[in-house]
């Protein structure tokens, strides 16, 4: 059985896609399965991965579903990994060259410490690396703490057990397609460590309809999902009074934004909540005057 499985959630993203593939046949590293989950497509990703699981020059589970969202497709993911560890490359993506090899590498070295698996780097096609480096003055870390605590900028690969990322299945909301994915890193950090490896394994590219660049039309579109995540935030004791006035901001305008009547009901900090309302209105009103070809 391979070590890694590197999947890819894609929605009519074949144009792009073969940036991906092209990467994954250059690896200096065969021990992975490159696992895609086609969330729906319209356009000939089905065509074009049959092709190049036809060629055999790189391991390929393919697997469709109807839309659902990335989150959605990151549960599927989890649930048909049966690899030791797993990473996500998006459709826009692709990987370095000798990633495969140096994740596990690094994995086999580090499986018997315990950990919830491990953090790399992301750079731009240039080489650049997106942010900053991670400390190179410790071993291990959380999710939470490398953008908090160490104040870490910039997306990162993560790389996790696969037996840890089928625990904590992100809610799906009807018509609703969107919920962060850090809900589960954040809850494998009350138990486990990352550790660190100050190497680049992905080169990214920001599409102009990702949802990096489309972040307030998704909180306009998934209001529930939004609402989720800040409830979760608001529950995390590692984050500060400061930051969880700030979910409370936003919980207060996803609130809104879903129409829910029962928000105050369901919040875990109801004082603070109540006085964020009125910050939230004008967050609510705000992220309107940005979208308005949602109205």
């Amino acid at each position: 059985m391979k070590t890694l499985t590197v999947f890819t959630p894609t929605f009519n993203r074949a144009y792009t896609l073969h940036k991906c593939y092209e990467s994954l046949r250059r690896q200096t590293s065969k021990d992975f399965v490159w696992l895609i989950i086609d969330d729906g497509s319209s356009d000939n990703t089905k065509e074009l991965v049959e092709s190049w699981i036809n060629e055999k020059e790189v391991d390929i589970r393919y697997h469709y579903q109807n839309n659902k969202g990335m989150h959605g497709a990151h549960n599927t993911a989890y649930e048909l990994i049966d690899t030791q560890i797993n990473t996500c490359i998006d459709s826009d993506d692709y990987m370095t060259d000798d990633a495969v090899e140096k994740i596990v590498e690094f994995w086999k070295s580090n499986r018997n410490r315990g950990l919830a698996g491990f953090v790399a780097l992301d750079a731009y096609e240039n080489g650049e690396i997106i942010g900053t480096k991670l400390p190179s003055d410790i071993s291990e870390t959380t999710y939470f703490d490398i953008y908090n605590t160490l104040s870490v900028k910039g997306d990162k690969k993560f790389i996790y057990r696969s037996d840890l990322t089928k625990l904590y299945p992100y809610p799906i909301f009807e018509g609703e397609k969107y919920v962060s994915l850090a809900y589960k890193y954040a809850k494998l950090d009350d138990d486990y460590k990352l550790g660190i490896m100050n190497e680049v394994v992905c080169i990214v590219e920001y599409m102009e309809d990702g949802s990096s660049l489309n972040m307030f039309k998704q909180y306009r579109r998934n209001p529930r999902g939004f609402a989720f995540i800040r409830i979760e935030n608001m529950k995390n004791p590692r984050i500060s009074s400061k930051n969880k006035f700030k979910e409370c901001i936003h919980y207060v305008s996803s609130g809104i934004l879903s129409k829910d009547k029962q928000f105050l009901k369901k919040t875990p900090n109801k004082v603070m909540t109540v006085l964020a309302i009125p910050f939230g209105i004008a967050l609510y009103l705000y992220i309107l005057k940005k979208t308005p070809d949602l109205n």
